[in-house]
């Protein structure tokens, strides 16, 4: 079995005139939460094993944030521009491309395509929203990242910092 987690980038910053979506920051709720988030998921599933991100600001910040708390090396995370606003068929592709031989995979990206992408990959529950800093994990009866398929996610857990 292998496992999932996806996590939406933690609260940003409103843009400010002028300045690229790319660029936004965290706020301090954000910086506030994803450690939080990070400490949860190790307790309930322990460290991943490697780190995908979307490598503008906000996702990156937070994925950096939650891998310093779960203990996971920076040579494990690796950033790829396919995940910056990515619909859940790109989102696909980047893990079958690059989840190589990971027991334990995690995902940092964006709305709406990571709330759509983990709707689309779990076998038994709807998801309409992750809010930010959202932890969404789930297990998969396969052995390679390239055999990962729609609707095959099992024993999945939803949790977001409002539910502490």
């Amino acid at each position: 079995m292998l496992r999932l987690t996806l996590v939406r980038h933690a609260k940003t910053e409103p843009a400010t005139s002028g300045q690229e979506d790319w660029d936004r920051m965290l706020e301090a709720r954000g910086q506030h939460d994803a450690p939080e988030m990070a400490r949860r998921l190790k307790d309930a599933h322990g460290k991943p094993d490697r780190v995908l991100s979307s490598p503008a600001v906000r996702a990156i910040t937070t994925a950096n944030i939650m891998t310093r708390v779960l203990g996971v090396a920076a040579a494990k995370t690796v950033q790829d521009e396919r995940l910056y606003l990515a619909s859940p068929k790109a989102m696909l592709e980047v893990i079958q491309d690059l989840g190589g031989d990971a027991a334990h995979l995690m995902v940092v990206g964006h709305n709406p395509g990571i709330t759509e992408f983990a709707d689309k990959v779990s076998a038994e529950r709807a998801l309409d929203n992750m809010p930010t800093c959202a932890v969404y994990s789930l297990e998969f009866d396969i052995t390679s990242w390239r055999d990962l398929e729609w609707s095959s996610g099992v024993n999945a857990e939803f949790d977001y910092p409002q539910r502490m």
